[in-house]
């Protein structure tokens, strides 16, 4: 009984001289603060590029879905007008209808009594400005998905620049934690970077995928209005 009872008493006493082991955390927010200014300018410089490619992209993607909306009776309303000789009618229901579609058929119809390829021409020549319009600041999502990364890069470059000078100017006497710290914290810049980028890319491909979809439906409405002028009378 003394033997367990002296085991026990020394089990307690090892666990009170143990030291307390306590878990380091740190915020995102906190990590990106100690980076230094030039890894704040770099995080700065990311976050701005971000806002512009959120702001871009849904301002895009408003309009391209405002550009969709089509009523499915244009082209039969467009249609009975054209083959009942009204055309000014025809013209009207185009300009009360803002959209892509409505913009390529009124070119055609004002092109009416022209020769074919003339008014096929038009249509090809409004087409190419209406999807312009839609592609409009597009490219800059593009740019943004390839410059984030390499912004990110260069702050994680000069981070990595400024810690090994630090353990060169101490003569190899600086202190692991300090080099830890820089580097983890120029690290971040990546991450930062990486993240604008990702996100900049997905906005620009789904957008690239809704303007082709924009564009097929152009094309078929170019098709049903040469269609309807080939109709005999």
């Amino acid at each position: 009984m003394l033997y367990f009872f002296a085991q026990d008493e020394l089990a307690q006493t090892t666990q009170e001289l143990e030291p307390v082991v306590e878990e380091k955390t740190l915020s995102l927010f906190d990590l990106l603060l100690s980076g230094g200014v030039g890894g704040q300018i770099i995080i700065a410089i990311l976050f701005i590029l971000l806002f512009v490619a959120v702001y871009i992209y849904f301002e895009r993607l408003f309009a391209i879905k405002s550009a969709t909306e089509v009523d499915s009776n244009f082209m039969l309303q467009i249609k009975d007008s054209v083959l009942n000789g009204n055309i000014e009618s025809a013209k009207i229901r185009c300009a009360q209808t803002n959209t892509p579609v409505a913009r390529l058929t009124e070119k055609g119809i004002s092109r009416i009594g022209s020769p074919l390829e003339d008014i096929n021409t038009a249509i090809e020549n409004a087409g190419r400005l209406e999807v312009y319009k839609l592609e409009k600041n597009v490219s800059i999502l593009a740019t943004i998905a390839g410059a984030a990364p390499m912004i990110g890069f260069l702050g994680t470059v000069i981070g990595m620049v400024l810690a090994f000078h630090e353990l060169a100017t101490s003569s190899g006497q600086a202190e692991m934690g300090s080099l830890a710290e820089g580097i983890y914290t120029a690290m971040t810049t990546t991450v930062a970077g990486l993240i604008v980028g990702i996100i900049a890319y997905i906005g620009y491909n789904h957008l690239v995928v809704k303007t082709d979809k924009v564009v097929h439906q152009m094309e078929a409405t170019a098709v049903d209005f040469l269609d309807l002028l080939n109709e005999p009378a």
